[in-house]
């Protein structure tokens, strides 16, 4: 049995969810328009050049977690998930985890997004394993402060690493899949790293070192590497 890792912004849905819950929030009136929306588009902005201070951005994007109640917040997710996600989700990227779930792969998201806003997207999907950057939850409440180290770049690789040590599992003839460089410590790490709709920087290391490149936006091409 292998293990299937998937990225989840850009990869498995058309569109980064981190930013998208920014966006929704701002869109609600939950959070200061003019600063939050100015503050995210900024943040999403160095995210995409490789120049994210993680734990700035989680400093801010876990703020409205603590700032609201945990039952108002859970009402909030299911209408961003019903409203904002559900459109998202891919056909293609649905048929490439069913690939890799009717071979008896082991299925895993690893993404930077909190766990709260991913949760429920992962299991849209059908995944059951998630490892994501965890929100500090005490006494009812969120703090705005997160757990551990946060599941970016070579944070995903400890995290990872750390999984495989609790689960006794390994990766051997494993796969990961991203649009990112920000993940290209951990597609060096498999066995078989796929380029899902790469970013400019992911595409130009991908052809250098000939990984294979996919798209899951084309309903013509899912998964044409997939053996």
């Amino acid at each position: 049995m292998s293990l299937a890792i998937f990225d989840l912004d850009n990869t498995l849905i058309a569109d980064d969810s981190d930013y998208l819950w920014g966006q929704f929030l701002v869109d609600q009136g939950i959070v200061d328009r003019d600063y939050y929306e100015q503050a995210n588009a900024r943040f999403y902005q160095d995210y995409k050049q490789g120049t994210l201070d993680i734990a700035a951005f989680l400093r801010f994007s876990l703020r409205p977690l603590a700032d609201n109640d945990a039952q108002q917040l859970l009402q909030w997710r299911a209408q961003f998930i019903r409203e904002i996600i559900e459109p998202l989700l891919l056909k293609p990227a649905q048929e490439l985890v069913d690939k890799h779930r009717d071979r008896g792969d082991t299925l895993l998201v690893i993404t930077a997004t909190n766990r709260f806003v991913t949760e429920p997207i992962v299991q849209l999907y059908g995944i059951d394993n998630l490892l994501a950057t965890r929100p500090e939850f005490k006494d009812g409440r969120y703090t705005g402060n997160f757990i551990g180290e946060p599941c970016f770049q070579q944070g995903k690789v400890k995290q990872l690493r750390q999984w495989l040590q609790d689960t006794g599992r390994n990766l051997n003839d494993s796969w990961f899949y991203s649009d990112s460089h920000n993940d290209l410590p951990l597609l060096k790490l498999v066995t078989h790293p796929v380029a899902v709709d790469p970013d400019t920087q992911l595409q130009k290391v991908a052809k250098k070192v000939q990984w294979p490149i996919i798209s899951l936006r084309n309903h013509s091409c899912p998964g044409h590497h997939f053996k």
